[in-house]
């Protein structure tokens, strides 16, 4: 029997309540449609097959398929009619819900257009969630995708996981150009960005395809973004290439990368200089971003020594550290308070001819303003005045943050001001800082006026983000509090993305 498919051209028959007329679901159910249970001969219980019948299916589990498969029938039977508009809801739930934990899709998508013609109907996400995560595993996209407009044509606003789902319906077909643009359409949608869930399945259905070529996009969007991987996504990353490396393809210095990325981001320092050695015999040579990973994982645990010997392994076989490079150890001795130390790599990495940026400034001057250097961060200041670096809001904010912390309301206002004259348009971070510090000197009204601006404000950047969390912050901590969370918050946001 051939596959029964939906085609474009029978959408609106399919779909619209005159639904054409089916053979008997019987006949569907036990035929390959939809690959229901196995025959009766499949299920030990043919002649002389006591032994296997008592290792294979139970009776109870044999009455439990045959009701669900009789169920499912009953009320499929029903969406061939224009009547059946007030069928009890139990019913009808409980056989989608069998259909779809069955896999029986065409079932599944005929009991779910039935449903939809009940009188008590009102659409849900979670339902659509349910049959594109089903649609996916059946290997039909093309019904996904179909599924997907009639949920916008019942009004719809579609959710993260409606969208993770079609996601994950296209990647599991291969149709990965189909599956990045629905990530596209994600994130054109306000309160509908992707998150780590949605790029681990993506990352997985690269990887079972062997399109390890489209990974790092993906790794590098997520840097880009400030999304952290998840154990998931490194186990996905470890399996799929420890799959590839058995098969066809072969490691290459982007899978060393992601190995000694996994391990090293979750502290799992044995590990990962294990596998960098395991990489190593294979002949596969670390590039400076190999070293990077290393120097950021050491430093992350405590391992200065590590770290040091890194930097001096770079320079014995000629890897030229990078402004990345200096900039991850600048913020590694920073967090730690080591600040001769990270001085020293700051002048070190000036005599080498190499350009501070942005991110560097920042870790400077989050380091110098926890350790109560308010002088260096003047200095800071001074320095980027008189040269040529291209400047943005996460530097003023440090730098805001930094003087309102000493109560230098007047100095913060200049800066203030500056980023307008920079292009440096102020974001949730920047607002929430100087209110905090206004409340803090006792200045409610200008907390006030700058709340009021900050609401009424149309330019800064990535306030819907994060205002509802910096508000409750605001009002919930003392500001030494929150400057704690600012100085986590502007580091990851910076640093992950130079990266």
């Amino acid at each position: 029997m051939e596959s029964h498919l939906l085609e474009p051209a029978k959408l609106g028959s399919f779909w619209s309540n005159s639904i054409s007329s089916a053979t008997c679901l019987i006949k569907v159910l036990n035929e390959q449609t939809h690959k229901p249970n196995p025959p009766i001969s499949c299920l030990g219980l043919s002649k002389r097959s006591s032994e296997s019948s008592s290792k294979g299916i139970q009776k109870k589990d044999l009455s439990r398929i045959l009701r669900t498969d009789a169920a499912i029938r009953n009320v499929e039977r029903k969406a061939n009619s224009k009547k059946y508009n007030r069928l009890w809801p139990k019913a009808v739930l409980e056989a989608l819900d069998e259909a779809i934990r069955n896999n029986f899709w065409e079932s599944a998508l005929k009991i779910f257009e039935l449903l939809r013609m009940q009188h008590w109907y009102e659409p849900r996400c979670q339902t659509y969630t349910k049959l594109l995560m089903m649609l996916g595993k059946c290997k039909q996209p093309k019904q996904a995708g179909l599924l997907f407009e009639i949920m916008l044509s019942d009004g719809l606003k579609p959710t993260i996981d409606v969208y993770t789902a079609l996601v994950s319906a296209y990647g599991q077909s291969g149709l990965l150009d189909d599956a990045f643009s629905t990530l596209d359409d994600m994130k054109s949608v306000s309160d509908c960005q992707p998150d780590i869930h949605t790029y681990s399945i993506l990352i997985n259905c690269c990887t079972k395809h062997h399109r390890f070529d489209l990974i790092k996009r993906i790794l590098d969007e997520m840097l880009y973004l400030g999304i952290e991987c998840s154990t998931v996504t490194y186990n996905t990353l470890i399996h799929g290439y420890g799959k590839a490396q058995i098969g066809s393809s072969h490691p290459d210095v982007f899978t060393l990368n992601s190995f000694i990325g996994a391990y090293g981001n979750s502290g799992q320092i044995e590990k990962m200089e294990k596998w960098y050695d395991e990489f190593q015999i294979m002949g596969i040579r670390p590039d400076v971003k190999t070293f990077n990973i290393l120097i950021k994982s050491y430093g992350k645990v405590g391992m200065y020594n590590k770290m040091s010997s890194v930097m001096e392994f770079m320079e014995k076989r000629y890897f030229t550290p990078t402004v990345v490079t200096f900039n991850i150890v600048i913020e590694v001795f920073g967090k730690a308070g080591e600040i001769t130390m990270m001085d020293g790599y700051f002048k070190k990495m000036k005599h080498r001819g190499m350009k501070p940026n942005s991110i560097t400034y920042c870790s400077l001057v989050n380091a110098y303003s926890k350790a109560g250097l308010i002088k260096k961060v003047d200095s800071i200041t001074r320095q980027v005045e008189n040269s040529d670096v291209i400047l943005d809001t996460p530097y003023f904010n440090c730098v805001i943050s930094a003087y309102g912390q000493v109560g230098d309301v007047k100095r913060m206002r200049q800066l203030f001001l500056e980023m307008e004259e920079r292009k440096c348009y102020p974001d949730s971070i920047t607002f929430a800082t100087m209110i905090q510090a206004y409340n803090a000197q006792g200045m409610p009204e200008a907390a006030k006026d700058l709340e009021t601006k900050m609401i009424n404000t149309k330019n800064y950047s990535g306030m819907s983000k994060f205002l509802p969390w910096f508000l409750a912050t605001l009002f919930s901590c003392h500001f030494k509090s929150f400057l704690a969370c600012f100085y986590d918050l502007t580091n990851y946001m910076g640093n992950t993305i130079a990266l």
